[in-house]
């Protein structure tokens, strides 16, 4: 376990670059010119990210950065 002690505006600049990576990812995701094997890693990734997101944020920001199950 490791944990990590942030004041208030640490924890708003964290939020912050998560919320770009994910929107990033985001963009990328949608992206038809990206194969499939590149976007099921950017997916992994996206998850991993939101998962960690969500520790931090309120549930009205992570309802905006839930993703659908994309169906192939």
């Amino acid at each position: 376990m490791i944990g990590m002690l942030l004041n208030h505006q640490e924890l708003n600049e964290f939020e912050y670059v998560l919320k770009k990576e994910m929107e990033e990812l985001m963009y990328d995701l949608e992206d038809q010119k990206i194969d499939g094997i590149v976007k099921s890693v950017l997916e992994e990734r996206y998850q991993i990210i939101y998962r960690l997101f969500c520790r931090f944020a309120k549930p009205a920001d992570c309802r905006r950065y839930l993703r659908r199950k994309q169906r192939n």
